[in-house]
């Protein structure tokens, strides 16, 4: 879940109508014999760079990467389209643009474009990958050879959630050949209701965040007057962050600064608290998050406890980690099992605790602490978590049909 806007520039967008007078204009090779991955996700593309887009950009040395995202509706005269845009090599982002007169059958609009845009790939074979299970409204009877659900949070607990999900989630896991959690609460909670079901908690790219750990790179200019010590948390903020307890700890401790990155979703932004020593920066790219944690004295993780974090693995655990900066966050279930347990995040539920926490780690000895870290990190990669994935999808398209393997090119070298 890290907490940052991508900001890298896309092509320029095409469009795919069902207007027979106008012609098929999407990007993508059409007639590549590689298979086809489509992914449905409720997050856009370029919103924050989180799990979807490091196991997909991944997922496109082998498959050509179709990301449908959920609809706008801005188009007129009922020019109905599919806007698309190449995100990444190999991936291409699909947006259903719909009139606004049209909601009323939304769903069934979607269906038919994206039925009529996967038509111009005759003779490839489909992954259709979830990350939402309400894609099963425009979907569910479009052809595949595999259906993958990507299970990453408990969306019917976010706020704002479809009462519909509960259901939609019950027929994805009944269409489903592979169901992924993205932590081990949620993989616990689901292991019952699929015969193929199968943990891959948030994994890091240590490579990128490592660059946190380089000496004498100038402090961000939007940071770089805000006193030290600096705690800092990156991230979506939403329902999920415990706006209470960062003010009871601001206020605790007013000569603390805490660096607040990402972007403000679902909630008031005006409910957001307001001290001295409380900055909020606004979201930042995926590239610029080294450069800002690099001059950060701790990382803060006060999440809420509520029914949206119950299940939640949030990735930037690690990414802290190696990062090389010591944690403290409030104890959701995944990080205090995979890491607090060992020693390699402090966990607390209330605002003198974590000051006690912080203290400590001030006062403590890093060297140990981050050799420790290096030997857990060195086995969590985006490029094993997908390696694993990509195991399972190819035994799976293989067993009903070995006639296809040469379909099934071997991965590449890692990215």
């Amino acid at each position: 879940m890290s907490g940052t806007r991508v900001s890298e520039g896309r092509a320029t967008a095409v469009t795919f109508s069902r207007d027979p007078d106008r012609p098929h204009t999407g990007t993508g090779a059409i007639g590549s014999p590689r298979p086809l991955l489509v992914c449905f996700s409720h997050l856009r593309w370029g919103f924050v760079w989180q799990r979807p887009q490091h196991l997909l950009v991944r997922a496109a040395q082998s498959f050509d990467v179709i990301f449908i995202e959920e609809p706008v509706f801005e188009a007129e005269d009922n020019a109905d389209r599919l806007e698309i845009q190449e995100a990444a090599p190999g991936v291409v982002v699909a947006v259903p643009v719909l009139s606004p007169a049209q909601a009323y059958r939304a769903d069934r609009l979607q269906a038919d474009l994206i039925r009529d845009y996967l038509r111009g790939r005759p003779g490839a074979r489909q992954v259709f990958w979830y990350y939402t299970p309400a894609a099963v409204s425009i979907s569910a009877d479009l052809p595949r050879d595999l259906t993958i659900y990507d299970n990453m949070d408990e969306l019917s607990a976010f706020q704002g959630a479809s009462p519909e999900l509960i259901a939609q989630e019950a027929d994805l896991l009944d269409q489903a050949d592979l169901v992924f959690t993205g932590g081990r609460s949620l993989y616990e909670a689901k292991r019952d209701r699929h015969d193929a079901l199968h943990c891959f908690p948030s994994s890091v790219d240590a490579a990128h965040f490592y660059r946190a750990r380089e000496t004498g790179s100038p402090d961000p200019e939007d940071q770089a007057a805000i006193p030290h010590p600096r705690l800092g948390f990156f991230g979506v903020i939403d329902e999920r962050l415990d706006r209470d307890l960062l003010a009871a700890v601001a206020d605790q401790r007013p000569y603390w600064h805490f660096v607040m990155i990402g972007p403000v979703v679902k909630i008031d932004p005006a409910s957001l608290p307001q001290r001295a020593n409380i900055h909020w920066l606004g979201p930042k790219s995926y590239a610029a998050l080294p450069d800002y944690l690099r001059h950060w004295d701790l990382g803060f993780m006060p999440f809420a406890q509520n029914e949206a974090t119950r299940f939640i693995s949030p990735t930037k655990t690690p990414e802290f980690l190696a990062a090389g900066l010591q944690v403290v966050s409030t104890p959701i279930v995944d990080v205090v099992r995979d890491y607090g347990e060992a020693g390699l995040v402090a966990v607390s539920d209330t605002p003198s605790g974590i000051v006690l926490s912080a203290e400590a780690l001030f006062a403590g000895q890093k060297e140990s602490w981050r050799e420790r870290v290096d030997r857990r990190l060195a086995s969590s990669s985006w490029d094993g978590t997908w390696q694993a994935m990509h195991d399972l999808i190819r035994a799976r398209l293989q067993s009903p049909a070995p006639e296809a393997l040469d379909l099934l090119p071997q991965d590449a070298p890692p990215v």
